[in-house]
């Protein structure tokens, strides 16, 4: 009974929204799928992350073993990891530029929806606003008429005013924290991926100028 009421009394507020309220219901529930889109992402990302993977690939690259480096990078699907395994899987293109081809790639799924987020954020506002508009345009219809007439539809278009006002303002801070959070997420991804980056071309020359000695003091001794 207590859920029926709640129920219709959101209908009733919606109703009493305007006509501006069924773009801002389409708005809001874009806005929950993006993210729950976004959650499930970063859920995903937090359980595929095998930091102790990398750290075994760089000692690995430290001891010169590309072999086995491209062992333990393959089939992983942590992010970072795979772009070390396209690194190492594309030897015919140079270590820093094939490293920046599969990070853009990986940016490119942490940042996905960010924009429309950004979009509903500014947009939502907007849209309420607008309803602010259109409600105290249909306020004044009524001034200068019947007395008892015009108070009541005048207070009915200042309602609709506010709701509409309210909810986009809801929509927008309902999205805010989100975007924030996964913006965060996506910046300290591309940080990592960048580091990985340098870490793995710092090692794959160290490995590099390592052989080019040992070839050096091979033909000294012979």
């Amino acid at each position: 009974m207590i859920h029926l009421t709640f129920a219709n009394i959101l209908v009733d507020t919606f109703l009493h929204g305007g006509i501006i309220m069924w773009p801002l219901l389409a708005l809001s529930l874009f806005a929950l799928a993006v993210i729950a889109e976004r959650i499930f992402w970063g859920l995903s990302f937090r359980r595929t992350r095998d930091t102790d993977r990398l750290n075994r690939i760089y000692k690995t690259l430290g001891r010169g073993d590309r072999d086995e480096a491209i062992k333990l990078a393959d089939a992983s699907a942590d992010p970072r990891v795979r772009v070390v395994a396209y690194a190492l899987d594309h030897p015919e293109t140079a270590i820093e530029i094939a490293t920046q081809i599969r990070a853009s790639e990986e940016l490119k799924v942490a940042r996905r929806f960010l924009t429309a987020m950004d979009t509903i954020i500014t947009l939502a506002p907007l849209l309420g606003l607008l309803g602010t508009v259109t409600g105290i345009m249909q306020s004044f219809k009524f001034v200068g008429g019947d007395q008892d007439l015009a108070v009541s539809k005048v207070s009915g278009g200042i309602g609709e005013a506010l709701i509409a006002t309210a909810c986009g303002l809801g929509i927008a801070i309902v999205t805010l924290l989100p975007f924030n959070i996964f913006g965060s997420k996506a910046e300290e991804l591309e940080e990592e991926l960048e580091t990985v980056s340098k870490n793995v071309q710092l090692l794959s020359e160290k490995a590099k100028s390592r052989s080019e000695r040992g070839y050096e003091l091979a033909d000294v001794s012979k």
